[in-house]
């Protein structure tokens, strides 16, 4: 089927079998692996992402739903000249990674919930964040991350 989305700000035009998954099609056929595979099960939201403004996990969604749709992956948070989004910086000066596998899909899920709500208080971090695992960092530097980002 051919599908039409925008990613990261370029229009694709792409022929994809309709069983394709979009986390799939943005690393295999567009290239762009900042997006990772987890589980296959969306238990961890490695593969976050947003589509249409909104953070979704890309393991549970078809490419062809997606067709129409606006993506941005981890690779479109920066500015054009390089510059990190705000929240990549705070991850960085807060130590919110550490192996960096589930850094991508944090920092996608994370922007999001500081969209929906910009006054967060740790405990609406967490919860907000329960849908993506990390196995590295105990939380407590996402967290403080998420809060650097927000101003607090």
């Amino acid at each position: 089927m051919e599908i039409h989305v925008t990613v990261n700000g370029t229009q694709h035009v792409s022929d994809v079998e309709p069983r394709t998954l979009l986390v799939h099609y943005i690393r295999e056929v567009l290239g762009l692996t900042g997006t990772n595979v987890g589980c296959d099960t969306s238990s961890c939201g490695a593969c976050s992402i947003h589509l249409d403004g909104r953070a979704a996990k890309s393991c549970t969604v078809l490419a062809v739903q997606a067709d129409g749709s606006t993506v941005t992956t981890i690779e479109g948070m920066a500015a054009a000249d390089g510059t990190l989004h705000p929240m990549q910086k705070a991850f960085m000066e807060n130590h919110g990674l550490q192996c960096g596998y589930c850094t991508p899909g944090m920092v996608m899920a994370a922007t999001s919930l500081l969209e929906d709500n910009p006054n967060l208080t740790e405990d609406d971090i967490r919860l907000g964040l329960e849908g993506n695992l990390c196995r590295c960092t105990g939380y407590h530097n996402i967290v403080k991350s998420v809060l650097a980002a927000a101003g607090k």
